[in-house]
């Protein structure tokens, strides 16, 4: 394989029809295979431009759509931002990130649906009552919430990345706001964050629905070894215009595991890739695996046919947006609270990556 066709369509097609034959794809990765490989060639049809002056003529190829191809994404990701731009408000926003322990990766492999499911419901549980907590914003918060499930060398990482703007819709229909550098105390966030988790898990066994776990205790030992646990939430302002927030948010909402600009080089036996080591304070560096082994990876973040991986909470949902934007009053940047709470500065973390 040469330089110029080190991408991610190229080293699936070199080496996915291996895995097919052993079996080693199910449905749905095969799915995403036949898309990412067929993109933007003759496999998928296209259309013959030709110049009336000089009879030149270029085919163009359609593109795949698929959520996972890195081709496609890009454009995806920008007309996703245009259309966000006009919805932003003027106030401060809050980047947060909720993260699943590594000792449920298992889980995730086998119960995707179940497991993404509670993260996005624990997460906005947890958002939910701080924001309507009367000692704290005492009104509705907002969520922008986006699903990502790697780590920068393409291991499983499942955790969430939150936007949320720095305030409540109060039932008064005045804005309530938070504080410009801080919304809530990560360590009361992590522990309920926590707590919310383990409780959806424990009813989600209780209910069935994590039939595939199957040797005896681990439900209970599991668990039992989370609570015990410290869980960290991720929490940062990130201030700016509102271009810039639609552009922060913009770089999650259409990312996949691997782009083709982080590979550096492909051959038939061995994929390379740059990557930060957050281990080494985020250096940047190039990893090389077997191209079997860079493939396993990739595939590991198939999502499930039809998840939402970019959902909108509280007063950001598209049912509640426009009906209750309408009615309260705009809020301001800078804008004082009419809420004597939200005083736990003392709590307020180190910006520890989550």
């Amino acid at each position: 394989m040469s330089a110029g066709e080190a991408n991610l369509r190229s080293i699936l097609a070199a080496r996915s029809a291996r895995w097919d034959e052993r079996g080693a794809l199910d449905p749905r990765q095969r799915q995403v295979v036949s898309h990412v490989t067929s993109c933007r060639t003759a496999a998928l049809g296209g259309r013959l431009m030709a110049c009336d002056a000089c009879g030149h003529d270029e085919r163009q190829y359609h593109s795949c759509r698929d959520r996972h191809c890195p081709r496609c994404q890009r454009a995806r990701s920008q007309a996703w931002c245009e259309r966000q731009r006009e919805a932003v408000l003027p106030v401060t926003y809050h980047h947060l990130v909720f993260t699943l322990p590594n000792d449920l990766n298992g889980w995730v492999g086998l119960h995707p649906e179940v497991l993404y499911r509670i993260l996005f419901g624990s997460a906005w549980a947890t958002l939910k009552a701080f924001g309507e907590d009367p000692k704290r914003l005492d009104g509705q918060l907002g969520m922008s919430a986006v699903l990502h499930t790697w780590g920068e060398a393409l291991t499983r990482h499942v955790h969430l990345h939150c936007l949320v703007p720095g305030g409540t819709l109060g039932k008064d229909a005045r804005w309530h706001a938070a504080g410009e550098t801080y919304l809530f105390p990560v360590r009361a966030l992590s522990r309920k964050f926590r707590g919310h988790v383990v409780a959806a898990l424990r009813a989600a066994a209780t209910a069935g629905a994590l039939d595939r776990v199957t040797r005896p205790g681990e439900i209970d030992t599991v668990l039992d070894a989370l609570m015990a646990k410290d869980w960290v939430v991720y929490s940062t302002p990130c201030p700016g215009r509102a271009e810039t927030v639609v552009n922060y948010l913009g770089r999650y909402t259409h990312r996949i595991a691997i782009s083709d600009e982080r590979i550096v080089a492909a051959s038939g036996t061995h994929v390379s890739f740059r990557y930060k080591d957050y281990r080494r304070d985020g250096l940047r560096t190039t990893l090389t695996l077997e191209s079997d082994e860079f493939i396993r990876r990739y595939l590991l973040h198939v999502l499930p046919k039809g998840l939402m991986r970019v959902r909108h909470y509280g007063f950001l949902s598209n049912r509640c947006r426009r009906a209750q934007a309408a009615e309260a009053d705009p809020p301001r940047v800078g804008a004082k609270t009419d809420n004597p709470g939200n005083n736990d500065s003392k709590d307020q973390p180190a910006k520890t990556a989550g």
